[in-house]
């Protein structure tokens, strides 16, 4: 937002706006004094059960109250989903917009290439697909097996989990 105080007439604030249902972004010119609606938002911790054909089945943790997400609510966020993962999801007028996971996860590596002795000159990766059916570039010495944190801001290996 900026505030604009124009020479002549009233102060007022430029604002980017954002739809939370259609992820459309408007501009709009708020006057000084004017009042804006709060958004009726609401944030609620699910366990990931499981997915089929409805979509992904989370439990709400302190009702137990069910809900299945389609795979277009979910978007890539899914590639983290590992069955009892705490899963936070944003409602907007008891619609859900946003799935949130933690920040880091543990998952274990179930394909990858074996790493060719020798080429690591230049410390490099490989793809590797984990057990979510997600991919993420891990260093050559890792195999199929191994556990690893994975940051989910941006899908990238943190380390490799003992145990």
């Amino acid at each position: 937002f900026q505030h604009v105080s124009p020479g002549k007439g009233a102060a007022f604030t430029r604002t980017k706006m954002k739809n939370l249902l259609t992820n459309n972004t408007i501009e709009r010119n708020i006057r000084s004094g004017e009042k804006v609606g709060v958004p009726n938002i609401e944030e609620i911790q699910y366990a990931y059960m499981y997915k089929d054909n409805e979509g992904y089945h989370l439990m709400d943790q302190k009702n137990f109250e069910q809900i299945a997400l389609s795979e277009e609510q979910v978007g890539d966020q899914k590639n983290y989903f590992q069955e009892g993962a705490n899963i936070s999801v944003l409602f907007y007028n008891d619609k859900p917009i946003a799935v949130d996971v933690p920040t880091f996860v543990t998952l274990t590596i179930t394909e990858t290439q074996p790493g060719i002795r020798g080429d690591t000159a230049t410390g490099g990766s490989k793809p590797a697909v984990l057990e979510t059916g997600g991919v993420v570039n891990v260093p050559l010495h890792l195999t199929e097996g191994d556990k690893i944190k994975v940051d989910t801001r941006d899908n990238s290996y943190v380390e490799k989990v003992n145990g």
